[in-house]
Protein backbone atom coordinates (compact mmCIF):
# COMPACT_ATOMS: atom_id res chain seq x y z
CA UNK A 1 0.00 0.00 0.00
CA UNK A 2 2.84 2.15 0.47
CA UNK A 3 4.44 2.23 -2.67
CA UNK A 4 0.96 3.00 -4.24
CA UNK A 5 0.51 5.82 -1.68
CA UNK A 6 3.95 7.57 -2.81
CA UNK A 7 3.52 6.66 -6.46
CA UNK A 8 0.18 8.73 -6.32
CA UNK A 9 1.84 11.37 -4.07
CA UNK A 10 4.27 11.87 -7.02
CA UNK A 11 1.70 11.54 -9.80
CA UNK A 12 0.11 14.34 -7.46
CA UNK A 13 3.11 16.20 -7.78
CA UNK A 14 3.24 16.41 -11.66
CA UNK A 15 -0.61 17.47 -11.93
CA UNK A 16 -0.09 20.42 -9.51
CA UNK A 17 2.79 21.20 -11.69
CA UNK A 18 0.91 20.97 -14.99
CA UNK A 19 -1.49 23.13 -13.45
CA UNK A 20 0.75 25.70 -12.54
CA UNK A 21 2.24 25.94 -16.41
CA UNK A 22 0.77 28.98 -18.43
CA UNK A 23 0.64 26.44 -21.39
CA UNK A 24 -1.80 24.08 -19.99
CA UNK A 25 -4.56 26.56 -19.80
CA UNK A 26 -4.06 26.90 -24.01
CA UNK A 27 -6.35 23.53 -23.94
CA UNK A 28 -9.90 23.98 -21.62
CA UNK A 29 -10.56 20.47 -21.97
CA UNK A 30 -6.97 19.70 -20.54
CA UNK A 31 -7.65 21.72 -17.53
CA UNK A 32 -11.17 20.11 -16.87
CA UNK A 33 -9.80 16.87 -17.11
CA UNK A 34 -6.28 17.78 -14.39
CA UNK A 35 -8.54 19.51 -12.35
CA UNK A 36 -11.16 16.58 -11.71
CA UNK A 37 -7.84 14.19 -11.14
CA UNK A 38 -6.39 16.45 -9.01
CA UNK A 39 -9.41 16.94 -6.77
CA UNK A 40 -10.34 13.01 -6.77
CA UNK A 41 -6.48 12.72 -5.53
CA UNK A 42 -6.42 15.43 -3.07
CA UNK A 43 -8.09 13.37 -0.18
CA UNK A 44 -6.02 10.95 0.01
CA UNK A 45 -2.37 12.82 -0.80
CA UNK A 46 -3.38 14.55 2.07
CA UNK A 47 -4.16 11.82 4.67
CA UNK A 48 -0.73 10.03 2.91
CA UNK A 49 1.14 13.26 3.75
CA UNK A 50 -0.03 13.84 7.07
CA UNK A 51 0.36 9.82 7.95
CA UNK A 52 3.82 10.69 6.95
CA UNK A 53 4.59 13.85 9.20
CA UNK A 54 3.03 11.62 12.32
CA UNK A 55 5.23 9.07 11.50
CA UNK A 56 8.13 11.08 11.88
CA UNK A 57 6.80 12.58 14.73
CA UNK A 58 6.85 9.25 16.09
CA UNK A 59 10.69 8.74 15.01
CA UNK A 60 11.56 12.32 17.03
CA UNK A 61 9.29 11.19 20.30
CA UNK A 62 11.16 7.86 20.18
CA UNK A 63 14.58 9.65 19.93
CA UNK A 64 14.10 12.25 22.85
CA UNK A 65 12.79 9.09 24.87
CA UNK A 66 16.83 8.46 26.19
CA UNK A 67 16.69 11.73 27.85
CA UNK A 68 15.71 11.62 31.53
CA UNK A 69 14.28 15.28 31.81
CA UNK A 70 12.52 14.28 28.00
CA UNK A 71 11.05 10.96 28.72
CA UNK A 72 7.55 11.72 29.65
CA UNK A 73 6.66 14.33 26.50
CA UNK A 74 8.45 12.52 24.14
CA UNK A 75 6.67 9.40 25.37
CA UNK A 76 3.16 11.06 25.67
CA UNK A 77 3.87 12.98 22.25
CA UNK A 78 4.67 9.37 20.65
CA UNK A 79 1.47 7.62 22.01
CA UNK A 80 -0.47 10.50 20.36
CA UNK A 81 1.06 10.33 17.11
CA UNK A 82 1.18 6.53 16.82
CA UNK A 83 -2.71 6.63 17.67
CA UNK A 84 -2.98 9.64 14.57
CA UNK A 85 -0.96 6.99 12.58
CA UNK A 86 -3.54 4.31 13.15
CA UNK A 87 -6.56 6.73 12.40
CA UNK A 88 -4.85 7.98 8.94
CA UNK A 89 -4.03 4.63 7.89
CA UNK A 90 -7.59 3.78 8.79
CA UNK A 91 -8.88 6.82 6.35
CA UNK A 92 -6.52 6.07 3.53
CA UNK A 93 -7.83 2.76 3.45
CA UNK A 94 -11.26 3.57 2.91
CA UNK A 95 -10.14 6.35 0.71
CA UNK A 96 -8.31 3.54 -1.56
CA UNK A 97 -11.37 1.56 -1.81
CA UNK A 98 -12.79 1.42 -5.59
CA UNK A 99 -15.06 4.04 -6.12
CA UNK A 100 -19.14 3.35 -7.22
CA UNK A 101 -18.54 5.04 -10.56
CA UNK A 102 -22.16 6.27 -10.60
CA UNK A 103 -21.25 8.47 -7.46
CA UNK A 104 -21.26 11.80 -9.32
CA UNK A 105 -24.22 11.24 -11.50
CA UNK A 106 -27.86 12.54 -10.55
CA UNK A 107 -30.97 10.56 -9.94
CA UNK A 108 -34.07 9.44 -10.99
CA UNK A 109 -36.52 8.78 -7.96
CA UNK A 110 -39.74 6.99 -7.52
CA UNK A 111 -42.04 7.08 -4.60
CA UNK A 112 -45.35 4.90 -4.78
CA UNK A 113 -47.66 4.35 -2.07
CA UNK A 114 -47.64 1.05 -0.73
CA UNK A 115 -50.26 -1.01 1.95
CA UNK A 116 -52.57 2.17 3.42
CA UNK A 117 -54.24 3.81 0.87
CA UNK A 118 -54.66 7.48 1.17
CA UNK A 119 -52.28 7.87 4.51
CA UNK A 120 -50.28 6.34 2.39
CA UNK A 121 -50.24 8.52 -0.61
CA UNK A 122 -50.40 11.21 1.63
CA UNK A 123 -47.21 9.79 3.17
CA UNK A 124 -45.60 9.16 -0.29
CA UNK A 125 -45.93 13.38 -0.82
CA UNK A 126 -44.61 13.78 2.35
CA UNK A 127 -41.68 11.91 1.72
CA UNK A 128 -40.95 13.72 -2.02
CA UNK A 129 -40.91 16.93 0.18
CA UNK A 130 -38.26 15.08 2.53
CA UNK A 131 -35.78 14.60 -0.49
CA UNK A 132 -37.21 18.02 -2.81
CA UNK A 133 -35.66 20.05 0.83
CA UNK A 134 -32.18 17.73 0.96
CA UNK A 135 -31.61 18.52 -2.36
CA UNK A 136 -32.30 22.45 -1.49
CA UNK A 137 -29.89 22.41 1.02
CA UNK A 138 -27.08 20.72 -0.99
CA UNK A 139 -27.60 23.23 -3.93
CA UNK A 140 -29.09 20.36 -6.30
CA UNK A 141 -31.97 20.54 -9.05
CA UNK A 142 -34.93 18.92 -8.65
CA UNK A 143 -37.50 18.53 -11.59
CA UNK A 144 -40.97 16.25 -11.40
CA UNK A 145 -40.89 13.74 -14.22
CA UNK A 146 -44.39 12.68 -13.64
CA UNK A 147 -46.96 12.24 -10.94
CA UNK A 148 -50.17 10.43 -10.05
CA UNK A 149 -51.98 12.52 -7.18
CA UNK A 150 -55.16 11.96 -5.18
CA UNK A 151 -58.03 13.78 -3.96
CA UNK A 152 -56.60 14.90 -0.68
CA UNK A 153 -53.38 16.09 -1.73
CA UNK A 154 -51.27 12.96 -1.70
CA UNK A 155 -49.56 10.74 -4.45
CA UNK A 156 -50.18 7.64 -5.73
CA UNK A 157 -46.72 7.63 -7.50
CA UNK A 158 -44.07 10.81 -8.07
CA UNK A 159 -41.37 10.30 -10.49
CA UNK A 160 -38.46 12.89 -10.23
CA UNK A 161 -34.86 13.68 -11.19
CA UNK A 162 -32.57 14.97 -8.64
CA UNK A 163 -29.07 17.00 -10.65
CA UNK A 164 -26.10 17.89 -8.93
CA UNK A 165 -22.92 16.30 -8.24
CA UNK A 166 -22.89 13.79 -5.68
CA UNK A 167 -26.39 13.35 -5.60
CA UNK A 168 -26.03 9.14 -6.12
CA UNK A 169 -23.44 9.20 -4.02
CA UNK A 170 -26.03 10.18 -1.02
CA UNK A 171 -29.60 8.95 -2.28
CA UNK A 172 -28.31 5.53 -3.34
CA UNK A 173 -28.78 3.99 -0.17
CA UNK A 174 -32.64 5.45 0.56
CA UNK A 175 -33.99 2.23 -2.15
CA UNK A 176 -36.66 0.21 -0.28
CA UNK A 177 -39.64 0.12 1.76
CA UNK A 178 -40.30 3.27 4.17
CA UNK A 179 -43.08 2.42 6.84
CA UNK A 180 -45.05 5.22 8.60
CA UNK A 181 -46.83 4.58 11.81
CA UNK A 182 -49.05 7.68 12.60
CA UNK A 183 -52.92 8.68 13.41
CA UNK A 184 -54.25 9.48 9.83
CA UNK A 185 -56.06 12.62 10.08
CA UNK A 186 -59.75 10.88 8.42
CA UNK A 187 -58.86 8.47 11.42
CA UNK A 188 -61.48 9.67 14.16
CA UNK A 189 -60.97 7.29 16.87
CA UNK A 190 -57.51 8.36 17.01
CA UNK A 191 -55.96 4.95 16.52
CA UNK A 192 -52.30 4.78 14.93
CA UNK A 193 -52.41 3.21 11.23
CA UNK A 194 -49.36 1.49 9.57
CA UNK A 195 -48.86 2.61 5.73
CA UNK A 196 -45.52 1.49 3.68
CA UNK A 197 -44.21 3.37 0.82
CA UNK A 198 -41.83 2.23 -1.85
CA UNK A 199 -39.07 4.08 -2.97
CA UNK A 200 -36.46 3.46 -5.81
CA UNK A 201 -33.39 5.43 -6.61
CA UNK A 202 -31.67 4.74 -9.98
CA UNK A 203 -28.41 6.48 -11.06
CA UNK A 204 -29.06 9.10 -14.70
CA UNK A 205 -27.65 7.24 -17.21
CA UNK A 206 -26.65 9.03 -20.44
CA UNK A 207 -27.03 7.20 -23.88
CA UNK A 208 -22.81 7.15 -23.86
CA UNK A 209 -23.29 4.87 -20.75
CA UNK A 210 -26.25 2.24 -22.13
CA UNK A 211 -27.72 2.25 -25.99
CA UNK A 212 -31.00 1.59 -26.89
CA UNK A 213 -32.10 0.18 -30.20
CA UNK A 214 -35.27 2.29 -31.23
CA UNK A 215 -37.17 -0.91 -32.68
CA UNK A 216 -37.14 -2.13 -28.93
CA UNK A 217 -38.87 0.69 -28.01
CA UNK A 218 -43.21 1.76 -28.28
CA UNK A 219 -44.02 5.10 -27.94
CA UNK A 220 -47.99 5.98 -27.09
CA UNK A 221 -48.87 9.68 -26.39
CA UNK A 222 -51.64 11.00 -23.94
CA UNK A 223 -53.31 13.75 -22.38
CA UNK A 224 -51.53 14.51 -18.99
CA UNK A 225 -54.08 14.58 -16.29
CA UNK A 226 -54.16 15.56 -12.60
CA UNK A 227 -56.17 14.54 -9.61
CA UNK A 228 -59.32 12.96 -10.16
CA UNK A 229 -58.68 12.90 -13.88
CA UNK A 230 -58.65 16.53 -14.81
CA UNK A 231 -56.81 17.16 -17.70
CA UNK A 232 -53.94 19.57 -17.26
CA UNK A 233 -53.87 20.68 -20.90
CA UNK A 234 -55.68 19.96 -23.97
CA UNK A 235 -52.97 18.36 -25.63
CA UNK A 236 -51.27 14.67 -26.01
CA UNK A 237 -47.98 16.15 -24.47
CA UNK A 238 -47.62 13.12 -22.16
CA UNK A 239 -45.63 10.11 -23.36
CA UNK A 240 -45.50 6.62 -22.39
CA UNK A 241 -42.70 4.48 -23.67
CA UNK A 242 -42.66 0.52 -23.63
CA UNK A 243 -39.31 -1.41 -23.97
CA UNK A 244 -40.99 -4.99 -25.82
CA UNK A 245 -38.08 -7.14 -25.06
CA UNK A 246 -38.61 -6.52 -21.07
CA UNK A 247 -42.08 -4.98 -20.55
CA UNK A 248 -40.85 -2.21 -18.56
CA UNK A 249 -43.02 0.74 -19.13
CA UNK A 250 -42.64 4.51 -17.96
CA UNK A 251 -44.04 7.98 -18.17
CA UNK A 252 -43.36 11.60 -18.23
CA UNK A 253 -46.13 14.04 -18.39
CA UNK A 254 -44.89 17.28 -16.51
CA UNK A 255 -43.49 18.86 -20.03
CA UNK A 256 -45.31 20.94 -22.15
CA UNK A 257 -43.84 19.60 -25.04
CA UNK A 258 -44.09 15.79 -26.30
CA UNK A 259 -40.56 16.32 -26.87
CA UNK A 260 -39.14 16.99 -23.91
CA UNK A 261 -41.78 14.23 -21.97
CA UNK A 262 -39.98 11.84 -24.28
CA UNK A 263 -36.16 12.68 -23.51
CA UNK A 264 -37.33 12.82 -20.52
CA UNK A 265 -39.33 9.35 -20.06
CA UNK A 266 -35.91 7.85 -22.51
CA UNK A 267 -33.81 8.62 -19.31
CA UNK A 268 -35.75 7.01 -17.09
CA UNK A 269 -36.41 3.97 -18.94
CA UNK A 270 -32.40 3.95 -20.06
CA UNK A 271 -31.58 4.50 -16.15
CA UNK A 272 -34.20 1.65 -15.58
CA UNK A 273 -32.62 -0.74 -17.62
CA UNK A 274 -29.39 -0.15 -16.32
CA UNK A 275 -30.02 -1.04 -13.07
CA UNK A 276 -31.46 -4.25 -13.83
CA UNK A 277 -28.45 -5.40 -15.84
CA UNK A 278 -25.79 -4.39 -13.37
CA UNK A 279 -28.50 -5.83 -10.83
CA UNK A 280 -27.95 -8.85 -13.10
CA UNK A 281 -24.23 -8.40 -12.85
CA UNK A 282 -23.85 -8.61 -9.18
CA UNK A 283 -26.20 -11.66 -8.78
CA UNK A 284 -24.10 -13.61 -11.19
CA UNK A 285 -20.75 -12.63 -9.52
CA UNK A 286 -21.93 -13.24 -5.94
CA UNK A 287 -25.63 -15.23 -4.55
CA UNK A 288 -24.37 -15.08 -1.23
CA UNK A 289 -23.38 -11.10 -0.92
CA UNK A 290 -25.47 -9.05 0.89
CA UNK A 291 -24.05 -5.60 1.51
CA UNK A 292 -24.77 -4.48 5.89
CA UNK A 293 -26.63 -1.79 4.43
CA UNK A 294 -29.15 -3.45 2.44
CA UNK A 295 -29.48 -5.20 -0.63
CA UNK A 296 -31.23 -1.67 -1.92
CA UNK A 297 -34.30 -4.82 -2.90
CA UNK A 298 -37.45 -2.48 -3.59
CA UNK A 299 -39.46 -5.01 -1.09
CA UNK A 300 -36.68 -4.16 1.36
CA UNK A 301 -38.09 -2.53 4.80
CA UNK A 302 -35.38 -0.09 5.57
CA UNK A 303 -36.81 2.21 8.07
CA UNK A 304 -39.64 3.37 10.00
CA UNK A 305 -40.93 6.34 10.97
CA UNK A 306 -42.96 6.59 14.03
CA UNK A 307 -44.61 9.86 14.74
CA UNK A 308 -46.49 9.66 17.83
CA UNK A 309 -42.80 9.35 19.24
CA UNK A 310 -41.29 11.17 17.03
CA UNK A 311 -39.11 8.38 16.34
CA UNK A 312 -37.04 7.56 13.33
CA UNK A 313 -35.23 4.01 12.94
CA UNK A 314 -32.90 2.50 10.00
CA UNK A 315 -33.07 -1.05 10.50
CA UNK A 316 -29.99 -1.35 8.07
CA UNK A 317 -27.99 -0.04 11.07
CA UNK A 318 -29.98 -0.23 13.72
CA UNK A 319 -29.75 4.25 14.03
CA UNK A 320 -33.18 5.58 15.92
CA UNK A 321 -33.39 9.02 16.44
CA UNK A 322 -35.94 11.30 18.22
CA UNK A 323 -35.84 13.97 15.57
CA UNK A 324 -38.34 13.06 13.35
CA UNK A 325 -39.85 16.40 12.64
CA UNK A 326 -35.90 17.57 11.75
CA UNK A 327 -35.74 14.13 9.20
CA UNK A 328 -38.84 15.41 7.72
CA UNK A 329 -38.05 18.49 6.62
CA UNK A 330 -34.82 17.17 4.88
CA UNK A 331 -32.22 16.57 7.86
CA UNK A 332 -31.04 13.82 6.43
CA UNK A 333 -27.31 14.25 6.64
CA UNK A 334 -27.07 12.32 9.79
CA UNK A 335 -28.72 9.21 8.36
CA UNK A 336 -26.82 9.11 5.44
CA UNK A 337 -23.42 9.66 7.05
CA UNK A 338 -24.06 6.65 9.24
CA UNK A 339 -25.08 4.35 6.33
CA UNK A 340 -22.39 5.64 4.51
CA UNK A 341 -19.71 4.65 7.14
CA UNK A 342 -21.52 1.16 7.70
CA UNK A 343 -21.27 1.04 3.49
CA UNK A 344 -17.64 1.64 3.80
CA UNK A 345 -16.68 -0.34 6.89
CA UNK A 346 -18.24 -3.71 5.24
CA UNK A 347 -16.64 -3.06 1.61
CA UNK A 348 -13.19 -2.37 3.97
CA UNK A 349 -13.89 -5.82 5.64
CA UNK A 350 -14.54 -7.99 2.06
CA UNK A 351 -10.91 -6.42 0.47
CA UNK A 352 -9.14 -7.42 4.11
CA UNK A 353 -11.25 -10.83 3.65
Amino acid sequence: MMEKLRSLDLHFADLEARLGAAETYADPALVARLNKEQRELEPVVNAYRACCRRRKDMEDAQALMGDPDMRELAQEEYRQAKEDVQGLEERIRILLLPRDPNDEKSVIVEIRAGVGGEEAALFAHSLYRMYAMYADQRRWKVEIDSVNETELGGVKEICFTVEGDGAWSRLKFESGVHRVQRVPETESGGRIHTSTVTVAVLPQVDEVDFALDPADIEMQVFRSSGAGGQHVNKTSSAVRLIHKPTGTVVECQQERSQFQNRDKAMQLLRSRLYEEKVRQQEDALTAQRRSQVGTGMRNERIRTYNFPQGRLTDHRINLTLYKLENVMNGELDEIIDGLVTADQAQRLRQSEG
